[in-house]
C-alpha cells in the first residue's frame, strides 16, 4: 500500500541531517559479531547506513584491503579506476578508499577536479584500458548504492571484465574483509588522504571527456539532433548531473533541458516514493513525479538514479514506461536498425523481466539468453559480442556499439535514455507508442512484483529449492510447462524459483536484506489473472518451505 504522501514534495521534516550521516561514517565501529554489521555483498556490491554500523569507515578499510589482496593473487598488476556520486557517505568512503589503495602502492584513476563518475563511465574506462593496453589489467571500484536512500553508502567491485564482480569474486573479498574487521583492522595499510591524493600513484582521468565523445559510437547523436527532439534530462541529483551538460553542448543539441542541475546530499529536491522515502528511483512513478507532471514540456523525459546505471523514460502520450515495456521497445528497435551487429548475437534478460521479451525475440528471430536476476550474468556476453542487449527488469540494461563492439559491461541508464531519442527520431514514433503496437502484436501482459514473509531459514530453503520439491501440475488453471531452480540462459542457480505457463509464469526469490521474499509474476490474461497467479505462487511457496 502506498505511503499517503507518496509521490509529494520532500519537506525538511524528510531530510537526512547530513553532518550527522557523515559523522557516524567515522563514529560508529560495526560490531563483526553482528550479522547486519558484517561485510555483505549482493548483487551491486555492499551497501547500509552509517547510522545503522552497516556501512563505516572500516568496513571500507577492510574491504579496499581486501580488494587489494584479491587483486594480488589474481595477477591484476594494473591501475583501479574509482568513480563515486552524490550521496553523502560517497566522498568519504572514496577518501578512504584512496588512502588503502595508495597505502598498498596500487595506483588509481580518479575523476578530474574530483568530479562525481556514473557507473557506465568507470566501466568504458576500463575496457578501454585493458584493450589499449594489453597485458595489464586494470579493474574499478565504484562508490555508490545506486538508487538507494540519502543515508546510505554503497561500495561495489569491477574487475578487469568491466562489470559487476560476480558472487566467486564477491564471496572472497567479503570473507577476508570480515577477517579484516574481526582482527581490528590490523592488516589494512593506509596513508593519510592529503598524502594520498597529491600521490604520484593518483592520476587524474578525464572520466566525463572520455565518455560522452565516444557516445556517437553506441547511439546516433546526428538523428537525434537533426530531428530537434525536445529531450528534459533529469539527474535526479546524481553523478550524471555534469555528463548530461556536456552531452548537450558536446552534440548541440539546443532543444535538451537538463531538468534541475544541481546536487545535495540530502536529496531535497525529490518526491517521495512509494513507501514515503526519498528514493532515486527513476522507475518509481511517485520518485519521477515532477517529472512526469512536466511531460508535455518535452518529446521525450529521462531520468537516472544517483550513479546513472538505470533509465527512466518519460513520453508525453503515456508518462513514466514501465521498465520491462521499454526493454521490450528497446529491442525490437536495436535488433531492426543495427546492421553490423552479429546475426547471432543473442537477446539477454534476466528471469523476473517480462514475457513479451521472449515473443518479441522470437519475432525478429533472435536467440534468447535467459539468466538469473543480476546484470554479472551479462558482462561475458557483453564482452565478447555474442550477447548484443542485456537488460533487467529493474531499468538497467546496456547493449553493443554500432559496429557490434563492447561498450559497457555495466548498466548504463545514460545510453539507454538517449536511445529513446534515437527511436523517436528514426521511427517518429514515441518508445511508448511502439510499445502499444508491440502489445497489439504480441499480447498484452499485467506485471508486478509483492513481497511475502520468510524468515532466515525459510529463505535459506527457498535458496536451495530443487524442481522436484514442487509437485503441483497447474498454475491459475493452466497447465505448468515448466518447474525452474536454474536460468536455462546458463545453468546457472536461481537462488529461488520460476514457474510457467503458456501465458503466465511467477518467479520467488528471497530477499537479502529483508524477511520476506519476492514474487514477481506476470499474466498475459490481465490484471485479475495476474492477482490469482500471485495467490496461488505464494500458497505454492509457502507449502513447499513450511512454516516455523
Amino acid at each position: 500500500m502506498a505511503h499517503p504522501r507518496a509521490g509529494t514534495p520532500a519537506t525538511p521534516d524528510d531530510l537526512i541531517d547530513v553532518a550527522a550521516v557523515e559523522r557516524a561514517y567515522y563514529d560508529i565501529a560495526p560490531d563483526p559479531t553482528n550479522v547486519d554489521q558484517r561485510v555483505a555483498f549482493g548483487t551491486s556490491g555492499h551497501r547500509g547506513s552509517s547510522l545503522n554500523g552497516a556501512f563505516n569507515e572500516a568496513h571500507v578499510l577492510a574491504m579496499t584491503q581486501a580488494i587489494v589482496e584479491f587483486r594480488e593473487r589474481a595477477g591484476i598488476s594494473g591501475p583501479v579506476f574509482i568513480g563515486f556520486d552524490s550521496h553523502a557517505l560517497s566522498i568519504p568512503a572514496w577518501r578512504t578508499a584512496l588512502e588503502v589503495l595508495v597505502g598498498n602502492g596500487v595506483s588509481v584513476f580518479t575523476a578530474d577536479g574530483d568530479g562525481f563518475t556514473p557507473t557506465p563511465a568507470v566501466s568504458r574506462a576500463i575496457l578501454r584500458f585493458n584493450s589499449e593496453i594489453p597485458g595489464v589489467m586494470a579493474d574499478g571500484i565504484v562508490v555508490t548504492p545506486s538508487h538507494n536512500p540519502p543515508a546510505d553508502g554503497g561500495f561495489k567491485y569491477n574487475p578487469p571484465s568491466g562489470g559487476p564482480a560476480d558472487t566467486d569474486i564477491t564471496s572472497v573479498i567479503a570473507s577476508r574483509a570480515n577477517e579484516i574487521l574481526e582482527g581490528g583492522l590490523r592488516d589494512v595499510q593506509r596513508v593519510p588522504f592529503e598524502r594520498a591524493r597529491t600521490s604520484d600513484l593518483v592520476i587524474d582521468y578525464p572520466f566525463l571527456g572520455e565518455y560522452v565523445t565516444a557516445l556517437e559510437q553506441v547511439v546516433d547523436m546526428d538523428v537525434i539532433r537533426a530531428a530537434d527532439v525536445h529531450i528534459g534530462a533529469d539527474p535526479l541529483g546524481g553523478a550524471s548531473v555534469e555528463y548530461w551538460g556536456e552531452i548537450k553542448d558536446f552534440y548541440r543539441l539546443d532543444s535538451m533541458t537538463v531538468v534541475n542541475p544541481n546536487t545535495d546530499p540530502a536529496f531535497g529536491f525529490m518526491t517521495l516514493d512509494t513507501d514515503g522515502k526519498i528514493r532515486m528511483d527513476c522507475s518509481s512513478p511517485n520518485a519521477m513525479a515532477s517529472l512526469i507532471a512536466a511531460r508535455e514540456s518535452y518529446d521525450i523525459a529521462t531520468g537516472n538514479d544517483a550513479d546513472a546505471d538505470r533509465h527512466g523514460i518519460v513520453t508525453s502520450d503515456a508518462g513514466l514506461m514501465n521498465p520491462n515495456h521499454y526493454l521490450a521497445v528497446a529491442i525490437d528497435y536495436l535488433f531492426t536498425h543495427r546492421e553490423d551487429w552479429p546475426a547471432t548475437a543473442a537477446i539477454g534478460k534476466t528471469l523476473a523481466s517480462s514475457s513479451l521479451i521472449d515473443r518479441v525475440a522470437a519475432g525478429i528471430g533472435r536467440k534468447l539468453v535467459e539468466v538469473p536476476v543480476g546484470f554479472k550474468y551479462f558482462v561475458d556476453g557483453l564482452l565478447d559480442g555474442s550477447i548484443a542487449f542485456g537488460g533487467e527488469e529493474s531499468a538497467g540494461a546496456s547493449f553493443l556499439t554500432m559496429h557490434g563492439g563492447p561498450w559497457s559491461t555495466d548498466k548504463d541508464g545514460l545510453i539507454m535514455n538517449l536511445l529513446a531519442s534515437e527511436i523517436l527520431a528514426v521511427t517518429g514514433q514515441s518508445p511508448s507508442e511502439r510499445y502499444e503496437e508491440l502489445a497489439e502484436q504480441y499480447g498484452r501482459t499485467a506485471y508486478a512484483r509483492i513481497d511475502a514473509p520468510a524468515n532466515r531459514d525459510q529463505k535459506a530453503r527457498l535458496s536451495a529449492l530443487s524442481a522436484s520439491q514442487v509437485s503441483a501440475s497447474e498454475l491459475a488453471g493452466e497447465p505448468i510447462t515448466a518447474i525452474l531452480t536454474e536460468a536455462p540462459g546458463n545453468g546457472a542457480a536461481i537462488g529461488g524459483l520460476k514457474v510457467t505457463t503458456d501465458n503466465a509464469w511467477f518467479a520467488a526469490r528471497p530477499s537479502g536484506t529483508e524477511d520476506v521474499y519476492k514474487i514477481y509474476a506476470e499474466s498475459f490474461h490481465g490484471p485479475e489473472h495476474l492477482a490469482r497467479v500471485q495467490a496461488e505462487a505464494q500458497s505454492l511457496v509457502d507449502g513447499v518451505l513450511g512454516s516455523d
